[in-house]
């Protein structure tokens, strides 16, 4: 399949904890035309970034066929991690640039393969600065990490 027939998605995620570490949740707003999909996740021990990850390799693993994505996240480490710093960290066998091994790497290697049969454009948006989807993608998180915190 030719890149331009592959269908357009957009996709919104965050994550977050409450305190961090802490319970946590991740959500996720996906739109094919005028359908949209919701999806949302807890767990009750851990931190901002993995939720953030996990978000995103979600989202991406939701897709049935190969796409093309505009993921919207406010997550930097989570956009510059994708888009930057992975190719050294794969290139160096899963070490930064310290030489200690990546943070949170079964949820890079994970984001990594989820992007794999995409075509995949990362965006940065500021987050709780009123963009529709992102603070909807906030609520689902918020949802999902305040279920955490009572199981």
């Amino acid at each position: 399949m030719d890149s331009d027939d592959r269908p357009i998605v957009e996709i919104w995620t965050d994550g977050g904890c409450k305190p961090n570490p802490g319970p946590g949740g991740w959500g996720a707003v996906l739109r094919f035309g005028a359908v949209e999909k919701e999806l949302s996740g807890g767990d009750p021990a851990t931190t901002n970034n993995r939720m953030e990850l996990t978000a995103a390799a979600a989202a991406l693993e939701a897709l049935k066929r190969p796409c093309r994505v505009a993921v919207h996240t406010d997550s930097e480490y989570v956009r510059n991690g994708i888009s930057r710093w992975i190719h050294g960290w794969v290139r160096n066998n899963w070490r930064n640039a310290a030489k200690d091994p990546v943070a949170n790497m079964e949820l890079w290697q994970r984001l990594l393969a989820a992007t794999q049969r995409h075509e995949v454009e990362w965006h940065w948006v500021r987050g709780h600065s009123g963009d529709p989807m992102n603070e909807r993608a906030d609520r689902l998180a918020t949802a999902a990490r305040e279920q955490a915190a009572r199981e």
